[in-house]
């Protein structure tokens, strides 16, 4: 059995260094944007641009005449600003990390730390599926209503219209298999239950590691030398705890498989023997 929970490689942030255009067309020196054109390019109003200008988030531009002028440096800083904005934090975040960097934190490197932590940890990508398909998969008996409100509950399948979402489909297709060997859904479903509780027990313990490793801060930002060397360790991390846990739940298997199927082996075995020992009339 195979928890997957290997990351995707992270994207990467907006690199200020970039400032000119590439390319065989690329024009010579720095690209120049109006306010209009700041704004387009970066996905934004000009009521918003003017507002990050007021809060200090942006730099104001240079003026020629009475047309301000901005840089790709002006375009990079409103990118990192969408892209923050799109992780949940707020102005008042933003402009704390955007003071950090100005006094010599590295913001990408904080960003890095925060990708590490927030970006998905399996490498599944979620299905949808009919009722059909779930009807070719598992049968009617998947419908049952004790049965059924248990998937749901359990998150394996999310309503979606009139069809569903399965976030994770490798374990649902695990089950389909096993429900046409003859398993009944109703014990897997309370099997992948107990699992999901002592799997998720375990995972707030390797995770508490990196918090108390974070916790030395007292709340602060960490050192500038210190927060990639965190982000490599959460990275580092995700695909080591993979094979710690797939590593136990092999051997737990085995363990089982050995002191369960070897006993009823052993006792059907016993029993040809018998068969096999007594006289033929």
């Amino acid at each position: 059995m195979m928890l997957v929970m290997t990351p995707s490689v992270p994207p990467p942030l907006p690199d200020p260094a970039n400032d000119a255009p590439s390319g065989p067309d690329a024009a010579p020196g720095p690209k120049e944007y109006t306010i209009d054109e700041l704004a387009r390019a970066g996905g934004t109003t000009v009521r918003n641009v003017r507002a990050y200008q007021d809060r200090g988030l942006l730099a104001p531009p240079e003026r020629r005449g009475r047309v301000g002028i901005y840089t790709v440096a002006h375009l990079h800083r409103l990118q990192l600003i969408n892209q923050l904005l799109g992780r949940g934090y707020t102005l008042g975040n933003i402009q704390e990390l955007v003071d950090g960097l100005e006094k010599g934190q590295q913001l990408h490197d904080i960003l890095g730390l925060e990708r590490a932590i927030s970006s998905p940890w399996s490498s599944e990508t979620p299905r949808r599926y009919s009722m059909v398909e779930l009807l070719k998969l598992f049968g009617i008996s998947a419908f049952a209503p004790s049965v059924f409100s248990k998937v749901l509950k359990l998150g394996l399948l999310e309503p979606d219209g009139i069809g569903f979402i399965a976030p994770n489909p490798k374990i649902l297709l695990a089950g389909a298999e096993l429900a046409k060997s003859g398993m009944p859904l109703e014990d897997m479903l309370t099997i992948v239950e107990k699992l999901r509780s002592n799997v998720e027990r375990v995972a707030d313990e390797m995770v508490q590691l990196i918090v108390r490793m974070l916790d030395r801060y007292d709340g602060r930002l960490p050192p500038p030398e210190d927060v990639p060397k965190l982000a490599e360790l959460i990275w580092r991390l995700r695909p080591l705890a993979n094979m710690a846990v797939d590593s136990e739940v092999s051997r737990a298997l085995e363990n089982s498989a050995n002191k369960f199927l070897g006993e009823r082996v052993a006792q059907l075995m016993e029993t040809m023997r018998q068969s096999d020992s007594k006289p033929q009339l």
